[in-house]
């Protein structure tokens, strides 16, 4: 079987891989939920690699000190390149290294990471990994949020849940991806469930009154209110139509709008 052949068979489904010196803490988040019934449906493959595995002293050492002094230590390129060049054969794979220090993750990327067939994920640890990873090894660098972690295990936890669940198939609603906060560029407005009546606090009228175009159209305003109020940056990238930017306006946003929206009315 030639190798393109063997890298059609394996992009049948998203095939997600984890280089990690911790493979166990997946086993709970990767086997629950969403990710847990996207699995069962066959949607998706996971599989946490231990990168002692590609060690090669009897201590399994993956990590040493840095060259011209400082402390901590850093990961070795040795078992990184061993294991992900074992992982991904000769098929294209794109290999993401988890770092501060990377483009800032959102759902912009998750939607175009759910486009792959293949994602592969380096999880650093301590002081990160040797500079030669970084340049010779992984094609893209991702970070989910301007702080540091203990390392790259809960980070990869983060993208994948987000990449899985944009997955065909992964949610009871298929619309429910796509009508997230952030996939439509705004917040999402609130939502409520029975009962009615709750202490003193009643459902919007709106909500009960079947009346489905003035629902969406509440909905919608609902959600660009509380853009506004909590992430007034969101609406220069926004797709905003005339009656979006008609309301925003009632409400005295007057920041710059995306180039290219839609300019027909709703």
């Amino acid at each position: 079987m030639t190798v393109l052949a063997i890298c059609a068979i394996i992009q049948a489904m998203l095939t997600i891989d984890i280089v990690t010196i911790f493979p166990e803490m997946f086993d709970s988040p990767f086997n629950a939920s969403i990710i847990k019934r996207a699995r069962e449906k066959g949607l998706v493959s996971i599989r946490a690699h231990n990168l002692r595995d590609w060690a090669t002293d009897k201590h399994k050492t993956t990590d040493d000190t840095l060259y011209g002094g400082g402390g901590g230590m850093l990961m070795k390129p040795e078992p990184l390149f061993a294991a992900v060049e074992a992982i991904r054969g000769e098929c294209s794979v794109p290999t993401i290294l988890l770092t501060p220090q990377g483009r800032l993750f959102n759902q912009q990327v998750a939607q175009e990471l759910a486009q792959e067939s293949r994602l592969l994920f380096i999880c650093g640890r301590y002081e990160g990994v040797d500079e030669r990873v970084r340049q010779h090894l992984a094609t893209d660098e991702l970070s989910i949020g301007d702080y540091v972690l203990s390392g790259g295990e809960v980070a990869a936890m983060v993208v994948v849940d987000a990449v899985v669940r944009l997955l065909p198939g992964a949610l009871g609603y298929e619309h429910a991806a796509a009508e997230d906060s952030h996939a439509t560029g705004l917040l999402e407005g609130p939502h409520y469930t029975r009962p009615p009546k709750f202490r003193a606090w009643e459902v919007p009228e709106i909500l009960t009154s079947g009346h489905h175009a003035r629902v969406a159209a509440w909905r919608r305003r609902q959600a660009l209110m509380r853009t506004l109020a909590r992430r007034p940056d969101l609406l220069a990238r926004a797709r905003l139509d005339a009656q979006d930017r008609r309301w925003l306006a009632e409400l005295g946003y007057n920041g710059p709008f995306a180039h290219g929206q839609i300019d027909s009315e709703r």
